[in-house]
């Protein structure tokens, strides 16, 4: 503000300069006394903020007085949402876990129809042939089979199955110890057929599978197959934990030692003690994953997925931070000569003879007995009659097998290898490279 100040001159004055000086000294007044009036009302609309006035706010011009009128940023009652914020219901993101109801182990099996099995697929291992680095499709299709599509477990789930099961060896497409990293290019591609089953609503079971040269079970190795298996659960838990209660983790498939002398006979006490000891490490790993995977079923097998009773009797199941969330599974071909055995002629079959029939009933009852009526579930992850050109009486195998298994709330899954011809364990059912039923007597009898 410019300061001002009057002249004193020396020289004498008359009344009317008086007067008029006067009047001239009022006038310079009033403008000063103005001028400060207006500084200190600038004062104020320059301080606004509320936290620094000490007398009324007067507020900007550009400042909206009653009613606020809001910015057009500013969300009000009721909220209008940003566009890219979902809105109820809510889409989950692709991190996001599915939908999961949480049902008991035994109410998702008597939601089960009968299973099949994608057999000889992506469980192939030993396959040195294949050098060091082999393609995902090359490990895929070692044994024989196509690659597999969409379309083939959609041909299944049109047949009338509504579970498969999906047998992976994951070893074969890990770095080594101590981390055991699966291959990210292999992880993806058991997703993507794990994906495709989902896209069929179906229930499905995922494994380890073939893995025993790692996964060993004698006092001088168990704890390095511990390690191994921790490891591998890890990583497959999480990269599947978003999934519904649809899908079903199983820690291993026949878990044994090749070749040993009690290899298909139960096992020996030292190998089964080992065994039991995987079952904590798989369940823990699995519900400390996050996602869903805390309230997830699970599957354990005794000692080679063995209908024997001393493997049965012998299988401990382990301690779950979430209630009635296990499976138990055994395979079973049975009659042997007849289902299994491709040395032995015996291709007939007959629900009348005692002889064929106890052989299936015998385990059905003692798993029965053992766990589904203490209210542990069951099912029988493997089972089938290979072919003997006997389609007929495979179809009567098949109906009555299934129809026991059934009236004891066990659920089966035909294994089925893709193979219909030649000298090996002709197991196939589905053509995969037409996806059609090479035996519709036996698929509908399955189906009954």
């Amino acid at each position: 503000m410019k300061n001002t100040k009057t002249n004193t001159g020396s020289f004498a004055t008359s009344k009317p300069q008086t007067k008029m000086r006067s009047i001239l000294t009022i006038v310079l007044i009033a403008l000063i006394g103005f001028s400060i009036a207006a500084c200190k009302n600038n004062t104020t609309l320059n301080n606004g903020d509320p936290d620094s006035s000490t007398g009324p706010v007067v507020t900007n011009p550009d400042t909206p007085t009653k009613p606020i009128v809001p910015n057009p940023g500013t969300p009000t009652n009721p909220v209008v949402p940003n566009p890219g914020t979902p809105t109820n219901p809510v889409v989950p993101d692709p991190g996001t876990p599915q939908g999961f109801r949480d049902i008991t182990a035994a109410e998702l099996v008597a939601e089960i129809k009968i299973g099949w099995n994608l057999g000889n697929t992506l469980d192939a291992h030993n396959l040195t042939w294949l050098g060091a680095n082999p393609t995902v499709n090359q490990m895929e299709t070692a044994w024989g089979v196509p690659t597999t599509t969409k379309a083939m477990i959609t041909s299944i789930k049109n047949a009338g199955f509504n579970a498969i099961r999906i047998p992976v060896s994951w070893t074969k497409a890990a770095s080594g110890a101590p981390n055991y990293t699966i291959r990210a290019d292999w992880m993806a591609r058991v997703k993507q057929i794990v994906d495709y089953a989902v896209d069929n609503d179906m229930y499905i079971i995922l494994n380890t599978h073939h893995d025993e040269d790692v996964l060993t079970f004698m006092n001088s190795n168990a704890a390095a197959g511990k390690a191994a298996f921790q490891k591998l659960w890890e990583q497959i838990a999480v990269t599947f934990k978003d999934y519904n209660e649809k899908l079903i983790f199983e820690g291993l498939n026949e878990p044994r030692t090749p070749d040993s002398s009690g290899e298909w006979n139960g096992g020996t006490a030292e190998e089964r003690t080992n065994l039991n000891s995987y079952y904590p490490i798989f369940v823990n790993t699995v519900r400390s994953s996050g996602g869903n995977n805390g309230k997830r079923v699970l599957i354990i097998n005794p000692y080679a997925a063995s209908a024997e009773a001393s493997a049965m009797n012998a299988l401990t199941l382990p301690t779950d931070s979430a209630a009635n969330k296990l499976i138990v599974s055994f395979h079973s071909y049975s009659p042997y000569d007849f289902a299994l055995n491709k040395d032995s002629p015996k291709d007939t079959w007959s629900k009348s003879n005692s002889g064929d029939t106890s052989p299936i009933t015998g385990p059905i009852d003692r798993y029965y007995n053992k766990f589904v009526n203490q209210g542990i579930p069951v099912i029988i992850g493997e089972f089938g009659a290979m072919n003997k050109n006997n389609e007929a009486v495979r179809a009567q195998w098949a109906e009555y097998y299934i129809g026991y298994a059934r009236s004891k709330n066990i659920k089966c899954f035909w294994w089925d290898n893709n193979v219909t011809s030649g000298t090996g364990e002709k197991f196939g059912l589905l053509n995969r490279n037409n996806n059609s039923f090479a035996y519709p007597d036996l698929l509908n009898a399955m189906m009954k």
